[in-house]
C-alpha cells in the first residue's frame, strides 16, 4: 500500500540500494486521482525513479521532479525515439524493447554519440538479461486479461500462455491437445554465456525478471550475475587482450559454473532471446520447471539459540540426515542455505531427523521462529542441455 512506501525505501537506503516504483502501463480515466496520490506518496518518501510508459504518468512524474525510466513496454528500439523522448520529456533511462539484438544496441549507442555528441553520456540504456520471456515479447499481452480479468499490463499476469490447451473443431468431431513444444511458452532468457557482449554494447543497467519468483530464485540469480559483472569490470574491462588472456580463461570457466547455478532454480530451459538474432525454435518443451535442484518441505523453525548458533526445527514433512542441504526462508531471514553437519535431540547426536521430531541444527546465521525449512536435492530434467548450448552470435533476421 502507499503507507508501506516509506518503510520500503528506508530498508533500501540501509542496504545501499535504490528504490524504483513501477506504475501500471495502462491507466484508466477513473484511476487518475489514484495516480496522483501514488506519485505524491512516492515523491514524499524520496523514491529514486518511476518506471512507466503512459504519457500521463510521465507528465505527472515530471511535474513532481521525479526521475522517469521508460518501460520496455514502450518498445523503444531506435535512437530517434530515444532522442525525441529525451528532448521532449527529459527521460534519460530507457529500458529497450526485448526485440533488440546486440547489433541493434551497439548501433543505437553509436547513433546517440553521433547525433548528441557530449549529451549522449546523459542517456542510459537498460535491458533484460535473465528470466521469463513473454509470448508478446515486450509484454503487451491481453490473454490474461481476457481469460481471467487479471491484466498483464497492470502487473497481474497469471501466465495462461504457459498451460496446455485442448482444441476442438466447431462440429465437435475432432479434438487435439496442444502440449509438447508449448506454442505460446518461450524458454527463459539467459545472457550469462555472453554477458561481456551485453556490457560492451553500451548497456549500463541490467534487469532481471522475477515475477512470482521465491527468495531462493532471487538470491541465486542476482548473486550469479553480480559475481560475473564485478569480475568483468574489475579484471577485464578496458584491458589489453594479451594482458587479460588468463583472466579471460578464468571468466569463461566462471560463466560455465554460474550458468550451472542458474539452472538449479526455477527455469524453463534457457535461450539467448533476441540478442543473437531471431530465436525461432526457442519454445519450452515442458510446462514445468527445468531446475536441476528441487526442494521439499521439512518443517518450521520453533526456536533460535543465539550463542551456539543453533536452530530448533519441528520436522513436519520430509526427513533429513547429516550431509543433506537445507534451505531456511523467512520474511526477515531471507534465504539461507546450509549443509547439515550434525543433528541433535535433547543434546544427543542422532543419525537423522524424522517426521514428528524436534531437532537442533547448527546454522550459519540468525533465523526466526516460523521460518520455513526445506531439504534441497539434485534432479536432472529430461530436457537439460549443456550450460553453454546456444550460439554466441547469429545473423539477425
Amino acid at each position: 500500500s502507499l503507507d508501506d512506501i516509506p518503510g520500503i525505501i528506508n530498508s533500501c537506503r540501509e542496504a545501499g540500494a535504490r528504490a524504483y516504483l513501477t506504475l501500471n502501463t495502462i491507466v484508466y480515466e477513473p484511476e487518475l486521482p489514484t495516480l496522483e496520490r501514488s506519485l505524491d506518496a512516492a515523491a514524499d518518501a524520496g523514491i529514486d525513479a518511476i518506471i512507466c510508459w503512459d504519457g500521463a504518468v510521465v507528465d505527472a512524474a515530471n511535474h513532481r521532479g521525479l526521475e522517469v525510466h521508460l518501460s520496455t513496454q514502450a518498445s523503444v528500439s531506435n535512437s530517434r525515439e530515444i532522442i525525441r523522448r529525451y528532448r521532449r520529456d527529459g527521460i534519460r533511462r530507457f529500458v529497450l524493447a526485448r526485440e533488440c539484438s546486440l547489433s541493434h544496441v551497439r548501433d543505437i549507442r553509436a547513433a546517440l554519440e553521433r547525433d548528441l555528441k557530449e549529451e549522449a553520456g546523459r542517456i542510459e540504456l537498460e535491458t533484460f538479461i535473465h528470466g521469463a520471456m513473454c509470448v508478446s515479447v515486450s509484454g503487451r499481452c491481453f490473454m490474461s486479461e481476457y481469460s481471467t480479468g487479471q491484466s498483464a499490463n497492470r502487473g497481474a499476469c497469471l501466465q495462461p500462455c504457459r498451460r496446455q490447451y485442448r482444441i476442438i473443431d466447431v462440429e465437435g468431431e475432432y479434438e487435439y491437445e496442444i502440449g509438447r513444444d508449448f506454442v505460446m511458452s518461450p524458454k527463459d532468457l539467459c545472457t550469462m554465456p555472453f554477458l561481456e557482449k551485453v556490457l560492451d554494447a553500451g548497456i549500463v543497467s541490467l534487469k532481471i525478471e522475477g515475477r512470482m519468483r521465491n527468495p531462493e530464485y532471487v538470491s541465486t540469480v542476482v548473486a550469479a550475475y553480480r559475481q560475473a559483472v564485478d569480475f568483468w569490470y574489475e579484471r577485464l574491462a578496458g584491458r589489453d587482450a594479451a594482458a587479460a588472456a588468463s583472466e579471460e580463461a578464468e571468466f569463461e570457466e566462471m560463466k560455465v559454473e554460474l550458468t550451472g547455478k542458474l539452472r538449479t532454480v526455477f527455469n524453463r530451459d534457457f535461450s539467448p532471446g533476441f540478442f543473437m538474432g531471431r530465436p525461432a525454435a526457442d519454445w519450452t518443451k515442458s510446462p514445468n520447471s527445468q531446475a536441476t535442484r528441487r526442494k521439499e518441505t521439512v518443517g518450521v523453525v520453533v526456536n533460535y539459540y543465539r550463542k551456539p548458533g543453533v536452530a530448533e526445527i519441528r520436522v513436519q514433512g520430509a526427513s533429513f540426515v547429516p550431509g543433506d542441504e537445507l534451505l531456511i526462508q523467512g520474511p526477515t531471514t531471507g534465504s539461507m542455505e546450509l549443509t547439515v553437519e550434525s543433528i541433535q535431540v535433547e543434546g544427543r547426536a542422532v543419525d537423522g531427523a524424522e517426521r514428528g521430531s524436534h531437532v537442533a541444527v547448527k546454522v550459519p546465521g540468525r533465523v526466526r521462529v516460523n521460518d520455513a525449512v526445506f531439504r534441497r536435492y539434485t534432479m536432472v530434467p529430461d530436457s537439460l542441455s549443456s550450460p553453454l548450448d546456444f550460439p554466441c552470435e547469429m545473423t539477425h533476421d
